[in-house]
């Protein structure tokens, strides 16, 4: 029996741990150690396929075991570090608190549909579940390591978090078209002029967010908004 088929399979699972172990530290209130353990995930979700495809390792139990640790990973995890973040900033309870939890649950539509849709090779329709996640993941970071940013003040109102979510929700599942980073012999020209655009633009948003003195996870959160935008904008004009 050879072991190497397994492989990929093994490293799906740490991409699982990282996201039990970040829910973990989200309900304790530990945002920091949670978006790191979110990245960490991240990189086993990349690593994950790369083995599988250098292996010819593929398999129908990978492919599932894939889907649900990304909806620990990417879909639980980012809501409940939001649901935390929300009590914590507004120090309230209330049923608004519980609104951040439904990424988990358009997480789980967006992966399933994902799953079935011949149509996301090699583009996506709908937000990303990781862009989304690294989205909420960023801004609790950012608002865990600095309290007194304007962005903290702004999570300490009671509808910003809650709208941030709803937004979220509605990204994850709605028909807008994404280009994804994945690079093919068959990608265009205007798809490379696109990479080329976002890349530059996140370079720059980087080096201005470290000359400054901000937090590096400003730079996470703001470089997966750019990407964001672009493609809303790229939809508008038909571009």
């Amino acid at each position: 029996m050879s072991i190497k088929k397994y492989i990929p399979d093994c490293i799906t699972s740490m991409n699982l741990v990282c996201g039990v172990l970040g829910v973990v530290c989200a309900f304790g209130g530990k945002l920091d150690m949670a978006f790191l353990l979110m990245l960490a995930g991240a990189v086993f979700d990349f690593c994950d396929g790369s083995a599988a495809r250098l292996l010819g390792a593929y398999s129908d139990l990978g492919k599932e075991l894939d889907s649900l640790s990304d909806l620990v990973t990417f879909g639980v995890l980012p809501a409940t570090m939001m649901y935390n973040l929300m009590r914590s900033c507004t120090f309230s309870n209330g049923a608004l608190c519980l609104v951040p939890l439904l990424i988990a649950v358009f997480t789980g539509i967006r992966l399933a549909r994902f799953n079935v849709d011949e149509r996301q090779h090699l583009s996506f329709i709908g937000l990303a579940s990781p862009v989304s996640a690294l989205i909420c993941g960023s801004l609790c970071y950012y608002v865990a390591c600095e309290p007194a940013s304007t962005l903290a003040i702004w999570c300490g109102s009671a509808a910003f978090i809650p709208a941030v979510s709803v937004v979220l929700c509605a990204l994850l599942v709605c028909p807008l078209p994404m280009f994804s980073m994945k690079i093919t012999k068959d990608d265009s020209k205007a798809l490379k002029t696109k990479r080329i655009s976002l890349l530059a633009e996140c370079v720059v948003t980087v080096a201005i967010v470290l000359v400054l003195g901000f937090d590096w996870s400003l730079a996470a959160l703001l470089c997966c908004t750019i990407y964001v935008l672009k493609n809303i904008i790229y939809s508008i004009f038909s571009i």
